[in-house]
């Protein structure tokens, strides 16, 4: 969602790929945050309840708790912010502008 809405940000606004990235960083980590503890916090039940059954759902609590724990861990490394974006989004950008570019140009006979 944040690539999409970077992407929409650089055609629509005309900015910079960091500028884009770093503005969908800001505007869509809260509404991402509050799906991920809606999920979270719909799992918590399964992973700490007692009781006839609990044996068979505790595992999958457990699962749901933790992969969303570790997710969001693993893609606060990734975006933080959006600095890894100079570094991976930026040449890539610039390697499907130059593309584009040379394919646009009409060939020289």
């Amino acid at each position: 969602m944040m690539i999409d809405f970077a992407l929409e940000a650089e055609r629509e606004q005309g900015k910079s790929p960091l500028d884009a990235i770093y503005e969908a960083c800001l505007l869509r980590f809260r509404p991402i945050m509050m799906t991920t503890m809606a999920a979270l916090l719909g799992g918590l039940p399964l992973a700490l309840g007692q009781g006839v059954g609990s044996e068979l759902r505790r595992p999958l609590g457990i699962t749901i708790v933790g992969g969303l724990i570790l997710s969001q861990f693993a893609d606060a490394l990734h975006d933080a912010g959006g600095f890894t974006w100079p570094l991976i989004g930026s040449p890539i950008a610039c390697i499907s502008e130059s593309q584009i570019l040379s394919t646009s140009r009409p060939q020289e006979d």
